[in-house]
């Protein structure tokens, strides 16, 4: 953690290589109490559920957490999710949950969860695909992959940070596109079915990775791939054919 976090959180110790964050165990090992405060809809498939959650350890953007849910006959699910918000001192943190076909805890989310419903969490967790901010962040994120680069952005622009950062993300349409209405200049969005009027349409290509790559700032980028198997391995392959270095790629999948 760097100098730009609020007095209030404790830095971690990096490991030896640069960029490699070392986690708590202590704190990533606790259980905690988290009460739903709030609860908003993002896309017809994805919303963003807010806690307050006392005793929380503060957070790196790109970790995440460890829900768990236990049912009246002792039955327990338990999943891990990205942490969508910005590091703080509030007590809050922000999960965003794609409706998951048969998922039993994003069904739960979805369909049963209400203001005031507890459950717990534990972590942060992981401190690999953590960004302190201290070094220019090139993002590449598609569907709820979004989500823990969403918590980069927020940082950034939270805590005014001059480092530069840029994100490209990927979604079937606009309709799809997580956190739209929040996303600006640094975001390029990519539409895979349908786009605005005089948008191309198709995956994201060279086309959109190479400028960057060909123009890299001071010391080049750091580069944060999120999202399915299939995209994480097709980004990978475009940044690393426009110049990235693989050990300055991290990658965080799901699917």
């Amino acid at each position: 953690m760097t100098e730009t976090f609020e007095p209030a959180f404790v830095p971690p110790t990096r490991f030896a290589v640069p960029g490699r964050i070392a986690v708590s165990e202590q704190a990533a090992s606790v259980w905690r109490t988290a009460t739903l405060t709030g609860i908003r809809r993002e896309t017809p498939r994805a919303a963003t559920f807010r806690f307050a959650v006392p005793g929380w350890p503060g957070h790196l953007p790109g970790q995440h957490l460890m829900v768990r849910l236990t049912a009246e006959d002792g039955y327990v699910a338990q999943r891990h999710y990205s942490i969508a918000s910005a590091p703080d001192d509030s007590g809050h943190v922000e999960l965003t949950l794609d409706h998951v076909e048969g998922g039993e805890v994003s069904g739960w989310f979805h369909t049963v969860a209400r203001v005031g419903d507890r459950v717990e969490v534990r972590g942060p967790v992981s401190g690999f695909f953590a960004w302190p901010g201290d070094r220019p962040a090139l993002l590449l994120g598609a569907g709820s992959g979004v989500v823990p680069l969403m918590s980069m952005v927020r940082h950034h622009r939270a805590r005014n940070l001059t480092v530069p950062l840029r994100m490209l993300v990927s979604a079937r349409s606009p309709e799809e596109l997580v956190y739209a209405r929040e996303l600006g200049a640094e975001t390029t969005p990519v539409f895979t079915r349908s786009a605005p009027e005089g948008v191309p349409v198709g995956r994201m290509a060279a086309a959109h990775v190479a400028p960057l790559l060909a123009s890299p700032p001071p010391g080049g980028w750091e580069a944060y791939v999120c999202g399915s198997n299939s995209f994480a391995e097709h980004a990978s392959r475009l940044l690393v054919t426009a110049g990235q270095p693989v050990d300055r790629i991290r990658i965080e999948r799901f699917g």
